[in-house]
């Protein structure tokens, strides 16, 4: 009969496994649909199956006694003192009453537990895996709500959480079950009316799991206009927890935005805050209006006694879509994993919203600044974090930035737009396999950005890299470029601003350009070892190198295949040095100076070997071995067709073959 009237109450609206959409609606509706959920006969009221009064009462009950409960056991109100060491177990029945049962040294089942009891005194849970069942507490609202009737879910499940821990539970098991919880105001009672983010979210405690399943649906009812901070989940101070399953759905489509918002406003769904050994694993992160994760620690690392940070956090298996702004936020924190999750349409617009700032599926943006006697001071710190294995589809800005960071691996990873770095030290981009789709085909893969002293070791190899306008673009200090794979594609390898880079034996096939530098500079950076395929120039070098501060500046290309019979370019460059390179093709030299040509064999199609043109000065060409030009009888081995005013352009020791 109770299993009836339950399913009495349900208006069944079934949706996609993906899909935490909601029509939009006002404060004043108040209804007991269950979406998302399968509510089938298979109920979990289904274990209550006894509508037969108890025969016996509690207050009878000796020391070191069983009790089982496969009856109606009415407390009436009562609160009853048990003897010491009494288990009372659960075998298809229930205590109801509104009364209180006080323990000295006793046992109860967690599935008698509910919002019609109170237990009390030196009691534990039979079992460490509490199940919670939503049927059993009636201060826990399903379906949608008020904000009001939302914001006493927030306090009353994180209340039931606590006290099944204060219980010996080390599990919250929950199954079917699908409610709203408002997170973006102050739960009363409270000493002020600050609002602190964390505070306000369920909070979970230390040596704890959270254990959802797939038909477990944890909703933002939709925040405010202006809002900027919120989230479902909270893990703040705390050690060692879990949370696995389930889906955070967030308001992204169902809250209202500022017009002046400037794409902050929103909630993500879980914080990770000041947090040691955290576990994230297999959770499902829907339509968050901030984001999704926001992994941060207290205090400054500058303040050592005040500074609580987080490590040692985990966040695989997970699947992300239509987060704004970003999916993941890591802005303080260290020994982070990042592995093996899904990410999908991060910070598109979408049917209401727009995609907020920022843009990339993964964000690594702690805060630090430069004070005014020249220290460069870090409020906030990220290091030794893992990405490893994630596909990523869609984003719109990219998956990953690095904007300052250190020790930052990002390996075998299914990447359907592009990463960036600013201001990272020993990280690694490697082994991740890019393969651009139609939007992204127009952007670059992989961007290596930032100078000063807190940017070196830095490296990317062995990238997959298929089908992009540019495949790296190497605009920094230090960086390491080797063994990548770079095709189908415009252009293999920019280089943009560089010092000290090295690009080595990676293997290019693309339509334009193999690798270029155009108004810009390179400054003791090495091109060597590369197999290079262009159906445009295989090395096209313009206007670099030619400011006053750049005259001393060396590109030094060595070692290098170059195949396709395209020429090499260098026009009002300075600073060059190309030896022992084997070019299936021309050299073509203008306006340019201090450029070194040896040891290098070339073969002209239809054109020149060598060419030099307008006006150079400073030009070396010596021990070069060229292949006579095929084409018109006018093409020579070597055209010094410079004007007269260039000067120094010495040719020595070269073959024409």
């Amino acid at each position: 009969m109770k299993k009836m009237l339950f399913n009495l109450l349900l208006f069944l609206v079934i949706y996609s496994y993906y899909s935490c959409s909601n029509e939009s609606f006002e404060e004043i509706i108040v209804t007991d649909e269950i979406s998302d959920q399968d509510t089938d006969s298979d109920s979990e009221t289904d274990e209550y199956v006894s509508d037969i009064p108890c025969d016996f009462d509690l207050k009878d009950i000796s020391a070191n006694s069983t009790v089982v409960i496969d009856c109606i056991l009415d407390l009436k109100g009562e609160t009853i003192n048990l003897p010491t060491n009494v288990k009372i177990e659960f075998d298809g029945g229930d205590i109801i009453g509104d009364g209180t049962l006080n323990f000295n040294q006793g046992t109860i089942d967690g599935r008698l537990l509910s919002s019609k009891m109170t237990v009390k005194g030196d009691v534990q849970l039979k079992d460490s895996n509490f199940e919670f069942i939503p049927s059993r507490w009636e201060n826990i609202v399903e379906g949608q709500t008020t904000s009001e009737i939302a914001l006493k879910n927030t306090s009353e499940i994180e209340k039931l959480i606590y006290l099944t821990k204060s219980l010996g539970a080390d599990t919250f098991t929950i199954d079917k079950f699908d409610a709203y919880f408002e997170v973006t105001k102050v739960t009363p009672p409270t000493t002020n009316n600050f609002f602190y983010p964390s505070k306000e979210a369920i909070n979970i405690p230390s040596n704890f799991h959270l254990k959802m399943s797939q038909n477990s649906f944890l909703r933002i009812f939709p925040g405010a206009m202006g809002i900027e901070n919120g989230a479902i989940i909270s893990v703040e101070d705390a050690i060692n927890v879990k949370i696995t399953g389930g889906s955070l759905c967030g308001d992204r489509d169902d809250r209202q935005y500022s017009p002046t918002d400037e794409g902050l406003e929103g909630e993500h769904l879980l914080y990770v805050y000041s947090s040691k050994n955290v576990i994230i694993d297999g959770v499902n992160f829907l339509n968050g209006s901030k984001g999704s994760i926001h992994i941060y620690s207290k205090g400054f690392p500058f303040e050592p006694e005040n500074y609580k940070p987080t490590s040692n956090v985990t966040v695989m298996n997970c699947h992300f879509k239509n987060s704004r702004r970003m999916a993941i936020a890591l802005t303080d924190g260290r020994d982070i994993t990042i592995e093996n999750n899904t990410f999908l349409d991060t910070a598109q617009a979408s049917t209401h919203s727009d995609g907020g700032e920022v843009g990339f599926a993964i964000n690594i943006e702690p805060v630090r600044k430069r004070e005014d006697n020249g220290e460069l001071r870090e409020y906030q710190k990220v290091f030794d974090v893992l990405i490893s294995d994630n596909t990523e589809i869609n984003s719109r800005s990219g998956f990953l930035t690095i904007t300052i960071g250190q020790d930052i691996t990002v390996q075998n990873n299914k990447i359907d737009t592009r990463i960036a770095y600013s201001f990272a030290s020993d990280s690694k981009i490697i082994n991740n396999n890019f393969v651009a789709s139609e939007k992204s085909s127009e952007h670059f893969a992989i961007f290596a950005s930032g100078f000063g002293e807190t940017v070196f070791n830095n490296e990317i190899s062995e990238n997959s890299i298929d089908g992009y306008s540019v495949g790296i673009v190497v605009g920094s200090i230090g960086a390491y470029i080797h063994d990548n794979t770079i095709k189908n594609g415009k252009n293999g390898i920019q280089l943009s601003e560089s010092y000290d880079a090295r690009v080595i034996n990676n293997k290019i096939n693309v339509s334009e350009r193999g690798i270029s530098s155009t108004n810009t500079f390179a400054s003791n950076t090495e091109i060597s070892n590369n197999e290079i395929r262009s159906g445009g120039f295989h090395l096209y070098l313009v206007e670099f190198n030619n400011k006053n501060e750049e005259q001393e500046y060396i590109l030094n290309v060595k070692n290098n295949t170059f195949f396709d019979t395209k020429k090499i370019v260098i026009s009002r460059a300075k600073g060059v040095h190309l030896s022992n390179n084997n070019v299936d093709g021309a050299l073509e030299i203008g306006n340019s100076s201090n450029i070194i040509v040896t040891e290098n064999s070339f073969t002209p199609d239809e054109s020149d070997g060598i060419r030099l043109y307008d006006t150079n000065n400073n030009i070396f060409i010596t021990k070069n071995n060229i292949s006579e030009p095929t084409g018109a009888s006018r093409f020579v081995c070597i055209n010094n067709d410079s004007d007269a005013s260039s000067s120094a352009i010495l040719e020595s020791e070269n073959t024409c073959l």
